[in-house]
């Protein structure tokens, strides 16, 4: 019988977990998690904050009770891992409640250590209300605030996904907003026209956006920015990104990346092919490049747990690599990208051309038809797609799902003229945006 150890109880642990005990029946399965509450929607908290999910307790899909009662898994929360043992194969775990340690043996050990938020070291910091977004213990810190103190302004440093979801729903509060991104631009894995597009929605809303700032020193509710600029605000927002959280990785010599995240191999082993690693803290490769990759996401984290599941019990998937697909509200807007941006092309030096193309949603004399502004990059030479980026305020995941897909079935612009896809005025047009794009290729 194996015994699998599991570090992490949250998207990649939990779905690993339950996995396993569908393809194995018998297998002894534990899971260490420091935190008070596994298997919870992180994505959906900052919906939660502005209100759109009342009941926060709908984000936790699964209890250490259902994970026993129906799956006859052990799941040990409020323990930290604090030492792996690759010699001996076991773990050394510290109970947060009692203090007491122990030793757990393993088979098997799948860390899915996840990430800790980037807070840069900044004067003052501490005299100010300053918060994080990562847990759910975060979100219910943010949401038990904002309702007892009542702010009325927030500045949210960082301007990606999380930082700009965060903008959307506090805005929904009557809060007023500011955003500092040190980069030049606001969601800086977007093109520079595509993050304008962005950029133009959040002021449209009345967001403050200071670019190519930081902040330098904070008073109570001053705020100094690297510029010279002013604000007040009653709290502050870091978003600036997660650190893959690998100290426990690197103390039991396990490589390490170049993204800082651990590295495995296309079944998500370490080198030590008794340890895997999935989700945020995992590094693995870029789908169309083979470079060094990291996605911190969902979908990532869920498929690796089904090829450590799958390997584990005998038959071996591949994991292909990341293309990094991923989709963003922001107000009304959806903002979505897949594949390779033009920064990393040029990096990379590829040989490659661009088309963009600006369609409607659907049929135009349809009531509620909107403008959707997509940009494709492909190889000058075979024409295969690299990367796109579709960003409007209908039908946009529908899009970029299917660049997604025609990327990983190597598909070029050319076939995109071909796709046969689903038409109704309320829905699309008889040529399709994305088979526009491709006959504009030619």
């Amino acid at each position: 019988m194996k015994k699998i150890v599991i570090v992490g109880a949250v998207a990649g642990g939990a779905t690993a977990a339950a996995q396993i005990r569908f393809y194995d029946k018998d297998a002894e399965i534990i899971i260490f998690d420091l935190d008070d509450t596994m298997s919870y929607a992180a994505c959906g908290m900052p919906y939660a904050i502005g209100g759109d999910i009342p009941d926060v307790t709908r984000l936790i899909s699964a209890t250490p009770e259902d994970f026993k009662s129906e799956r006859d898994i052990d799941v040990r929360l409020k323990h930290r891992v604090t030492k792996i043992n690759r010699k001996l194969k076991f773990v050394e775990v510290l109970n947060l409640e009692t203090q007491e340690s122990f030793k757990e043996s393993y088979d098997f050990l799948i860390l899915s250590l996840g990430g800790s938020p980037i807070v840069p070291k900044t004067p003052g910091l501490d005299s100010t209300t300053m918060f994080t977004l990562r847990n759910l213990n975060d979100m219910k810190k943010i949401i038990h605030y904002i309702r007892t103190e009542k702010p009325q302004s927030c500045v949210i440093v960082g301007a990606g996904f999380i930082g700009l979801e965060m903008a959307e729903n506090l805005d929904k509060l009557g809060l007023k907003l500011s955003i500092v991104e040190k980069s030049p631009q606001i969601m800086n894995i977007l093109d520079v026209d595509s993050s304008e597009l962005v950029e133009k929605e959040l002021h449209d809303h009345n967001i403050r956006i200071y670019k190519d700032n930081f902040i330098t020193k904070v008073e109570g509710r001053d705020i100094e920015l690297d510029s010279g600029e002013k604000l007040q605000a009653d709290f502050i927002l870091m978003s600036i990104g997660v650190a893959p959280s690998t100290e426990l990785a690197e103390n039991a010599q396990l490589s390490i990346g170049e993204t800082r995240g651990i590295v495995t191999n296309e079944f998500l082993q370490t080198n030590d092919p008794s340890i895997y690693a999935i989700g945020d803290a995992a590094e693995s490769v870029d789908f169309i490049t083979g470079d060094p990759k990291r996605v911190p996401l969902a979908w990532p984290a869920h498929r690796q747990a089904y090829i450590v599941a799958k390997h584990i019990t005998g038959v071996e998937v591949l994991f292909k690599g990341l293309l990094g697909t991923s989709i963003s509200k922001v107000f009304n807007l959806s903002v979505a990208l897949t594949g390779l941006s033009k920064r990393v092309l040029d990096e990379s030096k590829m040989n490659y051309s661009t088309v963009t193309q600006t369609s409607k949603s659907n049929s135009g004399y349809y009531p509620d038809s909107a403008e959707i502004f997509m940009k494709i990059h492909y190889d000058s030479f075979t024409r295969k797609i690299l990367g796109a980026q579709v960003i409007g305020a209908k039908g946009i995941d529908k899009r970029i799902d299917v660049i997604a897909t025609a990327i990983y079935a190597g598909l070029t612009m050319d076939d995109l003229q071909a796709l046969e896809l689903a038409y109704a005025p309320p829905y699309s047009s008889p040529k399709d945006p994305v088979n526009m794009a491709g006959y504009r290729a030619k």
